[in-house]
């Protein structure tokens, strides 16, 4: 009986065995190594460091005072959005946004 079993087995073994050798025959030989790149030359990550500086102090008053004669938080803001929104409106937009406001809602056909 357990020869039998055995026989049953032996050409589903072999047959592994088969596929695996012709597999190992078929393997391609490594290709060469590159020639090795030359390394990188050093930079410090340091390089071009500035170490920090104390800036002057400035009196808040004065500092105050400077911010509200440029226009306050609106020219930051404007200087924030950059040049384009620093000039004129674009075309086709209104000069006051909220001119409309407060008016009955028109219903167009």
């Amino acid at each position: 009986m357990t020869i039998r079993f055995i026989s049953r087995q032996l050409p589903w073994q072999a047959l592994v065995l088969l596929s695996v050798g012709a597999s190992f025959a078929n393997a391609q030989a490594p290709a060469p190594a590159a020639p090795a790149a030359a390394p990188a030359p050093y930079r410090s990550s340091f390089d071009g460091y500035q170490p920090y500086t104390d800036e002057k102090a400035v009196n808040w008053k004065e500092a105050n005072d400077e911010v509200g004669r440029i226009g306050g938080w609106r020219a930051y803001a404007k200087e924030a959005q950059g040049p384009a929104a620093q000039g004129t409106p674009a075309a086709g937009t209104a000069a006051d946004p909220h001119a409309g406001h407060g008016k009955p809602a028109q219903v167009k056909p």
